[in-house]
């Protein structure tokens, strides 16, 4: 079986708790829906939140959503002036016997224009 990546991303509405753990749930949901990745092809993932989203970290989203025996590790995305704000950015390692090609990324809301080479 091949590793892969799965790229994601979503735009927070207001810098909640609330918001981040919504907003975050839905898009790894839905990477892995249309993936169709199960936890036991999951090996790890790496979350990104833009410097102004600062009440919670994404992984509590992910926890939350049972993925808490996964490794998952929150990062600062750097700080380029003019970027979109409030944008929690998802990289999913996973086991996945599929071509590149067929990968589907995910970018939700206001994130969409972020890859639209890649979004759905």
């Amino acid at each position: 079986m091949r590793v892969r990546g799965i790229r994601g991303a979503v735009q927070l509405e207001q810098d909640t708790a609330a918001e981040m753990v919504k907003q975050v749930s839905l898009l790894l949901s839905e990477m892995l829906k249309v993936n169709e990745v199960s936890n036991e092809d999951l090996i790890s993932i790496i979350l990104t939140a833009t410097p102004d989203l600062r009440s919670e970290f994404p992984a509590v989203a992910a926890r939350q959503i049972g993925l808490g025996g996964i490794p998952l590790l929150c990062s600062v995305e750097i700080d380029v002036k003019n970027a979109l704000p409030r944008v929690v950015r998802v990289l999913i390692h996973t086991h996945l016997d599929r071509d590149l090609a067929d990968i589907k990324h995910v970018y939700l809301g206001g994130a969409s224009v972020l890859r639209k080479d890649l979004a759905q």
